[in-house]
């Protein structure tokens, strides 16, 4: 059974529904702070590839065909390729920006994925990150864990119960403080490779 993730008109009229809501806000501050050339992963339906700063060098990849097909309507002119996180066909250092919108819920090995970008950034560069992740409360952390397994089941792989800020700091990464957006189990921020990871 596919999930909604993999339905790209059903997940696309859902997101739609959620940038009328806000989001689409929280998608121009994370796409408005890219710098030089950019690579997002998991553009799905591409809702942020026209949100990008005039003359920014953008690269989107996606691992569904089908859902790109509706990105390359939304952005013509950005390169898109079919390809997964966890095994990124780019060469060390490639990318000045890793943009990821809504991603990290769903990749099958999260800590490969992050390895990988951090692997295609220059240093210096920036990841910059939009999610939604485990509640802070316990009580509702609880609840998420309860609904994981039939939801992920649903959603088509999205784990609604995953720490993912812990997870980018263990990855290597220090998630700065300036720009940093949090409500309810949303999350927007920027981080950088720490120099001391090895």
């Amino acid at each position: 059974m596919r999930g909604i993730e993999q339905i790209p008109w059903l997940y696309d009229a859902l997101m739609a529904v959620s940038d009328a809501c806000g989001l689409a806000r929280w998608r121009r501050r994370l796409v408005g702070g890219a710098a030089g050339r950019t690579l997002e992963v998991g553009c799905g339906t591409g809702r942020n590839l026209p949100l990008y700063p005039a003359g920014l060098a953008v690269i989107g990849i996606d691992p569904d065909p089908a859902a790109l097909r509706y990105a390359r309507r939304r952005a013509p002119r950005v390169p898109l390729l079919a390809a997964r996180v966890e095994a990124l066909p780019f060469r060390p250092g490639t990318f000045d920006s890793v943009v990821s919108s809504l991603v990290f819920c769903s990749v099958a090995d999260p800590e490969r994925g992050l390895a990988e970008i951090r692997r295609v950034l220059r240093p210096g560069g920036e990841l910059r990150m939009l999610e939604h992740v485990r509640h802070p409360q316990p009580r509702w952390a609880a609840l998420q864990d309860l609904i994981q397994p039939a939801w992920t089941k649903v959603a088509g792989g999205c784990h609604p119960n995953r720490a993912t800020e812990s997870t980018v700091e263990q990855a290597g990464f220090r998630i700065e403080e300036a720009g940093r957006a949090a409500r309810g189990v949303m999350r927007r921020f920027a981080a950088r490779l720490r120099p001391d990871h090895k």
